[in-house]
């Protein structure tokens, strides 16, 4: 994927009339804040491309992570990690993770629970997690460097279709999409929606829209999270000089998307 010259999302939509689909749109995002490097990783050296994210081990632009499957399971982890926390608590945990020798399954599933739990206590419901982390660890070690169904996923305790899917799509390069409560909030505000989507119907309405490509796929779920943060920004930029925000802006509503209102 490269990046492309396209109209910035802050001036969306085109002047009416203009086809605006949900493919152009991603495309707008990739060029105004290009790349984005996810799933991050501990050993990689890269930072963060946006104003708005922390942390290092970003990759812009280059999709051949994860090289082997010590990363592989460094994203899973990561992905049972990130359940109802923010990156910097999951990368902390991380750390700890691999100093204390726990970020493998063979040592999760052999160290005593207070000291798994110890390790993941950053990242919140940490004996939750601790679990989590264990029964991923048992299907990882069954698998035998097969490659999970999606199914095999979502059977596993603490997996859900938002973790499964991020495993999938970072970890082994799946064309699955990861959506989430951010992806709801830019297609509602760009008018792409009428009204917010369960998960399955929102990646179902996405993905009837988006080429079905591994790192166009990556992108948008990547982009749609750093635009959200940024569409957040400027409200409360906006809130706090006593203004009103501007309303969301109507645009040419993609086919079938009445359906999914």
């Amino acid at each position: 994927m490269t990046r492309t010259t396209a109209a910035n999302p802050a001036t969306w939509p085109p002047p009416p009339g203009t086809p605006a689909t949900l493919a152009e749109f991603a495309r707008a995002l990739l060029a105004a804040y290009g790349p984005q490097g996810w799933w991050p990783l501990l050993g990689h050296a890269g930072s963060n491309p946006t104003r708005s994210g922390s942390g290092a081990g970003y990759h812009p632009g280059d999709y051949s992570f994860p090289h082997d499957a010590r990363q592989r399971f460094e994203i899973c982890a990561g992905a049972i990690l990130t359940q109802n926390t923010a990156w910097p608590n999951v990368e902390r945990a991380l750390r700890n993770l691999a100093a204390t020798g726990l970020l493998a399954p063979p040592a999760i599933l052999a160290a005593a629970p207070e000291r798994l739990e110890t390790a993941v206590r950053p990242a919140g419901y940490y004996r939750a997690k601790s679990r989590k982390l264990q029964a991923f660890s048992k299907l990882w070690l069954e698998l035998d460097g097969r490659p999970p169904s999606r199914g095999q996923l979502l059977a596993t305790w603490g997996v859900g279709p938002e973790t499964a899917d991020s495993m999938l799509l970072y970890a082994w390069g799946q064309p699955e999409l990861v959506v989430d409560a951010y992806t709801n909030r830019v297609l509602l505000h760009h008018g792409f929606l009428a009204a917010p989507l369960p998960y399955a119907r929102l990646k179902a309405f996405c993905l009837e829209r988006l080429p079905a490509d591994v790192p166009a796929l990556q992108e948008f779920h990547a982009l749609a999270v750093e635009h959200a943060k940024r569409l957040a920004q400027a409200t409360g930029r906006l809130s706090r000089a006593r203004r009103e925000p501007a309303g969301a802006p109507t645009i040419p509503a993609p086919p079938g998307a009445s359906a999914c209102g």
